[in-house]
């Protein structure tokens, strides 16, 4: 089992906005909330409606609820236009490879992002091979992002990258 705390607090602080991508319910949102305090917010988006609801539950009972934005996303959007240039911190765990249209997904993570913004990309070993893994990476940095360094967390293929923007 994976430690979340131990996998977001690296690059989580207080008063940060983050956004968590296929969040279920909570795994990862849930720290990352305590992680940013009163002031930060976690913009938690999921394709189903259920993993929002037991998202909420969890996030109420935890009394993080105030920290949390809970969004149901659709197939083909995450439904982030609204948070331009908002994301200090953006978390894919183990998602990209269900998503059918990548580049997508990562022009619209990439939309969300401050300047220099971070995003932590692991894809678990069993489901993805390291060429399918890098040919994920090539298209993430065909939409705006440069690798800073790989991570090791058990039994993924993980990147922490960083946004970057023109300055056009």
């Amino acid at each position: 089992m994976q430690d979340p705390d131990e996998i977001v607090k690296p690059f989580v602080e207080e008063g940060m906005s983050t956004l968590d991508i296929g969040c279920g319910m909570g795994f990862f949102s849930l720290p990352m909330a305590k992680l940013v305090g009163e002031k930060g917010r976690v913009v938690c988006i999921d394709l189903q409606e259920k993993m929002i609801e037991g998202l909420l539950r969890r996030a109420k009972k935890a009394g993080l609820a105030d920290r949390i934005d809970a969004r149901v996303c659709s197939q083909s959007s995450l439904g982030v236009s609204d948070l331009a240039g908002k994301i200090d911190f953006a978390l894919v765990f183990a998602l990209v490879h269900e998503v059918p249209d990548k580049e997508n997904l990562f022009s619209e993570i990439h939309h969300t992002m401050k300047p220099a913004g971070k995003l932590l990309l692991a894809e678990p070993r069993g489901h993805v091979s390291k060429p399918d893994f890098a040919k994920t990476l090539s298209v993430v940095q065909s939409r705006g992002f440069e690798v800073i360094r790989d991570l090791e967390i058990r039994r993924s293929h993980t990147v922490l990258l960083r946004a970057l923007h023109s300055s056009a």
